[in-house]
């Protein structure tokens, strides 16, 4: 019976010395790795550099000669199926299949951050807050209001929102002050011309 290259013949190899056949030899050949489904897979590149990683630190622990370490990579490099290369690390703690990755948590540095709700009053703030520029300072004083109130639950409750009060808070403040001083102005003058 004739042996693909990878299988040799089937009789004890030199490096073997006084120790039985390991799986991945076998008496008669490879045997199937029942644990591996697509064993007959034409293996890849990458599944032949995996073999050898493997192999690799078998024989930098120990757990492999030279001469049989150097036979098993002359054999990776040659392996035409998946199947072949699980039996050359079988025996290895690393083989035949990829050890899983450790899930690990993601830290919290780096998981999105709930945003906290906008307050209401705040929003209102600022609206009234830009609409003292259109009704002339009509709604300055219910932006201060608003604004002040919105502050004081943003501070009690933690929601969002303080940059928008303070936002009202400010263009109220500047309308009102804008109008008393106009109002006043306007006093004086009629004051004057009477």
């Amino acid at each position: 019976m004739t042996h693909p290259s990878w299988q040799g013949s089937g009789a004890p190899q030199p490096w073997q010395g006084n120790r039985a056949p390991s799986r991945w030899q076998g008496a008669q050949g490879p045997q199937v790795w029942p644990g591996l489904g697509g064993s007959a897979m034409l293996a890849s590149h990458a599944d032949r550099e995996r073999a050898v990683d493997v192999l690799r630190a078998g024989f930098g622990e120990g757990r492999l000669e030279k001469s049989e370490f150097d036979q098993r990579i002359e054999r990776a490099y040659t392996a035409r199926t998946v199947g072949e290369l699980a039996l050359l690390v079988a025996d290895l703690p690393q083989g035949p299949l990829p050890q899983p990755v450790p899930v690990t948590p993601v830290p919290r540095a780096f998981l999105p951050v709930a945003r906290p709700q906008v307050n209401g009053k705040a929003v209102g703030s600022a609206v009234c807050g830009v609409l003292c520029l259109v009704s002339f300072g009509l709604t300055g004083i219910p932006a201060v209001v608003l604004g002040h109130s919105a502050r004081s639950e943003i501070r009690r409750s933690g929601e969002g929102g303080d940059a928008l009060a303070l936002t009202g808070l400010v263009l109220g403040w500047l309308s009102t002050a804008g109008w008393a001083v106009l109002l006043t102005l306007m006093l004086v003058a009629a004051a004057v011309s009477t």
